[in-house]
């Protein structure tokens, strides 16, 4: 007596079925998910850091710096933001303005700008005052940790010349 084995035949399962199949259009699901919730975030929370002339500026920079040069007063300023700078405590921060002699300049005015680079809702400035010859302060608070660029703005006539720093504002 011959058993003959008849040959077995496996059903097919479908691709969706299959769990690798599953896996990887998860992902990609996963993947393109994420990557459209951040452009939307990207577009809708924009800082909106970017001048609204930015080309005619481009253009024009070359001739702006050229006529800067021209009209400078050779003037050293040397502003004095103190480190480390915290949340919430006002800090002096104070500038001193000097001429090629080394004699102290006096300004028309004195403005300290804070700007925060990640969000422009959050940027302030303070008009300085005189403390002595040629040298200006202000009380700052910064009111977020992180970075923060500053820039202190003195107005001699119809010119305007500035001091820039990027300080770290640590919590208290």
């Amino acid at each position: 007596m011959t058993t003959e084995t008849a040959p077995t035949i496996q059903a097919q399962t479908p691709a969706l079925r299959n769990p690798w199949v599953i896996g990887w259009i998860g992902l990609v699901v996963a993947v393109l998910t994420v990557n459209l919730i951040m452009v939307y975030l990207a577009i809708s929370t924009s800082p909106g850091l970017v001048n609204a002339d930015y080309y005619e500026r481009g253009q024009d920079y070359e001739q702006t710096l050229l006529s800067r040069q021209a009209r400078s007063p050779h003037w050293t300023m040397r502003a004095d933001i103190p480190q480390p700078l915290r949340v919430g405590e006002p800090q002096s921060v104070r500038i001193v303005l000097v001429d090629r002699a080394g004699q102290p300049v006096e300004a028309d005015a004195v403005t300290f700008f804070a700007y925060r680079p990640a969000d422009a809702g959050r940027d302030f400035s303070l008009p300085m005052i005189r403390e002595d010859k040629g040298r200006y302060v202000v009380k700052a608070a910064f009111p977020l940790i992180g970075v923060w660029d500053t820039l202190i703005a003195v107005q001699s006539g119809a010119d305007e010349y500035s001091v820039s720093e990027r300080v770290n504002v640590d919590g208290s």
